[in-house]
């Protein structure tokens, strides 16, 4: 199995998944990639994207009869976080008695 590290615009993808603050989406990025902060910073830069795009919301009201107070649901759509293992060596297994 080949292991590659991930290309900048995964790892600035990655980054703007996880964190809202810009130098925090360079930190994530630099680590993901190896790089220095320095070299990531550009183009984490050129990758931003508006708070809008990033996080889809939906707003839904409805208003009771009697000017009653209007109720407000707010939902937040995110990836599913995906986790993944990695074993190196195959588990030991117990002789049979």
């Amino acid at each position: 199995m080949r292991r590659e590290p991930p290309t900048v615009a995964e790892a600035v993808s990655a980054a703007q998944d996880l964190a809202d603050e810009v130098e925090q989406q360079v930190e994530i990025a630099a680590g993901l990639i190896g790089l220095s902060p320095d070299e990531v910073r550009p183009h984490v830069l050129a990758a931003a994207k508006p708070r809008a795009d990033r996080l889809p919301e939906r707003f839904l009201t409805a208003a009771g009869p009697n000017r009653a107070p209007r109720t407000v649901v707010v939902e937040r759509r995110s990836r599913p976080a995906v986790v993944v293992v990695e074993r190196r060596t195959r588990p030991t297994l117990e002789p049979r008695r």
